[in-house]
């Protein structure tokens, strides 16, 4: 950079000569001129430096932004095989109807919004559950064990045969005792998986701490090895094997909880996110720390088992046992969304449907919300999707 006295030493004879009176006024205001001048380009050049740095920094955030928002889109690669499996069983509670849930999802339009957002769907029709009641089999209080055993052995079978064919299962039950089979046949092909059980009830009892006797609240207990010295022998049981650890369920939505699934919780740690949790912290909180515990570095296939009633009563009145201040439809559909983000989703039980209970404006409000978050969980995104191969028309 040239300073500023040098300028004046060759010409400042010429400046005396000319105007001798003036040299020392001109001699400031040029002075002044000049730095002026210096300080605007010098600033001139460093907004013009750093308006290239924000345009790449912007521009590199634009790329990933869209790169990002590119890879949440449905494209041919993330098109779903889905293995849809009918669960008519209702002998692990009292109450008749849920055998009828299959049938209200399919006629709902499930398979069709389905297939219509490009997946390919093979339904394996209904499973063949209608057993008689087997009172002379109980333990303890536990009701109908030899029909939920003998229930629970098909249902597995048909699952290990659907995830070893490479499709996603998805179970439409039926009560919650499905997930007996649903979960101990999955393990069969995917010994390594994660449970994310969304429910107002725990489901944990063993046939000794439960108060009702209903095998729907006692899936868990046959699955869980820290639980296995604490079971009784249950004929129709005989093939279920605990196959799962207590790190490896996490529990969203719960808020009805007896005392000894409150004791079993808390004794063996299980991850447990009741509705005050999700108050307190938010769904997407609560989900992130849901995952974080059952599955740390994001590898293992997941099992979501989904009880209707982990909705408020609301959203899914048609439902055998309601629970009051329940997720609601936003917080369901995040749930769903966010299991589908992970790219890992293998099996989906769908439990406690009952077309049997409420109004005909009931059932059509069950049905609806309910294939709402089953077509969540598959990619049918909130922020819009496009099919498989969507192209913009051109005119012709």
């Amino acid at each position: 950079m040239i300073m500023i006295d040098d300028l004046f030493e060759e010409s400042a004879w010429s400046l005396k000569t000319v105007w001798p009176r003036n040299y020392a006024y001109i001699e400031v205001c040029v002075k002044s001129f000049v730095k002026i001048t210096v300080v605007c380009f010098r600033r001139l050049v460093f907004r013009v430096l750093s308006s290239n740095v924000i345009t790449r920094r912007l521009s590199s955030k634009s790329r990933s932004w869209k790169t990002k928002l590119k890879s949440n889109m449905p494209t041919d690669e993330k098109v779903a095989k889905i293995g849809l499996v009918g669960v008519p069983f209702s002998k692990g509670q009292q109450r008749d109807g849920t055998e009828k849930g299959p049938g209200a999802l399919r006629n709902g339009g499930l398979l069709e919004t389905l297939t219509s957002i490009g997946h390919d769907v093979h339904d394996y029709g209904d499973l063949p559950l209608d057993f008689s009641d087997d009172k002379e089999g109980q333990i303890g209080v536990a009701k109908n064990p030899k029909t939920v055993g003998h229930a629970s052995k098909m249902i597995a079978d048909k699952v290990s045969e659907v995830v070893k064919s490479g499709r996603t299962c998805l179970a439409l039950g039926g009560d919650h005792s499905m997930a007996i089979g649903t979960i101990y046949g999955q393990h069969q092909v995917q010994p390594d998986q994660v449970v994310l059980w969304i429910d107002a009830h725990a489901d944990i009892n063993t046939p000794l701490t439960s108060g009702s006797g209903n095998m729907h609240g006692m899936p868990l207990s046959f699955l869980v090895k820290e639980l296995d010295p604490y079971l009784p022998k249950i004929p129709g049981f005989e093939f279920v094997k605990p196959c799962l650890t207590a790190k490896d369920i996490a529990y969203i939505g719960l808020r009805d909880v007896d005392p000894g699934e409150r004791y079993i919780i808390e004794k063996l740690g299980i991850t447990a996110f009741s509705m005050q949790e999700v108050d307190k912290y938010g769904i997407n909180e609560v989900m992130t720390r849901a995952l974080k515990a059952i599955d740390p570095e994001g590898k293992r296939p997941i099992h979501l088992s989904f009880d209707v009633d982990s909705l408020d009563p609301s959203l899914a009145p048609s439902t055998g046992t309601p629970v009051l201040g329940g997720l609601s439809l936003r917080e369901g559909l995040y749930i769903a969304e966010e299991v589908a983000n992970t790219g890992r989703l293998s099996v989906i039980d769908v439990a406690e449907v009952n077309p049997s209970l409420g109004s005909e404006q009931d059932v059509e409000t069950t049905v609806k919300n309910t294939i709402e978050f089953i077509t969540k969980c598959f990619g049918k995104r909130r922020q819009g999707a496009y099919p498989p191969g969507y192209h913009i028309p051109l005119p012709t």
